[in-house]
């Protein structure tokens, strides 16, 4: 039976200390069976395994490795990590984001819109000399800045 633990990794050294893990458990044969590092939870990883044994002798030597939290952690506390989400349930109004495919690859913008059940959002391209709304899905964008912007 696989149980989940909590590691205390130096902040946004989350993905490194995963990666370095991942490559112990490979070498060593260790019966971990997943490696979490979501950008949600900034200082932690959590670690499937069938004990706590496994998980010591990956970390060992490693860096960035803080300690380990005492006990274990429910799966219903990292189940809501593991559900995928919509692109567009993370973009506000009034966000800028900058295209990243399509005809205005590369364009900064303002999202004046957001559709969440289509997965689009409306923005307006902050260079654009007449504003025009362009509707383009939520994945062909990326956050710059999350200030909403006051009209």
């Amino acid at each position: 039976m696989s149980k989940f633990y909590a590691l205390k990794t130096t902040a946004n050294q989350e993905r490194v200390v995963a990666n370095l893990m991942e490559m112990a458990v490979r070498k060593y044969k260790l019966n971990i069976f997943s490696i979490l590092a979501p950008k949600e939870l900034r200082g932690y990883i959590i670690v499937e395994s069938e004990g706590m044994d496994d998980i010591l002798r990956g970390i060992r030597g490693l860096p960035h490795i803080k300690g380990v939290v005492k006990g274990e952690t429910s799966f219903s506390e990292v189940e809501h990590f593991l559900a995928p989400k919509k692109a567009a349930e993370q973009i506000k109004e009034g966000f800028t984001v900058e295209v990243s495919s399509g005809p205005f690859k590369g364009e900064l913008a303002v999202v004046k819109r957001v559709d969440e059940t289509k997965n689009e959002i409306t923005v307006e391209l902050i260079e654009a000399v007449v504003p025009i709304p362009v509707t383009v899905k939520a994945d062909h964008v990326r956050v710059v800045d999350k200030k909403e912007k006051e009209e």
